[in-house]
């Protein structure tokens, strides 16, 4: 389950869009939007590989937002 509030909030520091973050992923923002949503669609790995590295997530920051059900 990804941390969708922790996830935004990291979008936001970076100053990145929301628009340049699909792009990145070859995704329309719509199913961004989705995949946002709760119990919309899940993130790939592979997704979740590229939003780190778009974002320059440390690997602490990753797993907390994307596997936060995981993280104590």
């Amino acid at each position: 389950m990804v941390n969708v509030n922790k996830l935004k909030g990291v979008i936001v520091e970076k100053q990145a869009s929301v628009k340049e973050l699909s792009e990145s992923l070859g995704i329309d923002e719509s199913t961004f939007y989705r995949k946002l949503r709760s119990g919309g669609d899940p993130f790939t790995i592979g997704e979740a590989d590229k939003v780190a590295k778009f974002l320059d997530l440390t690997k602490e920051e990753a797993t907390a937002i994307f596997f936060s059900q995981y993280v104590a």
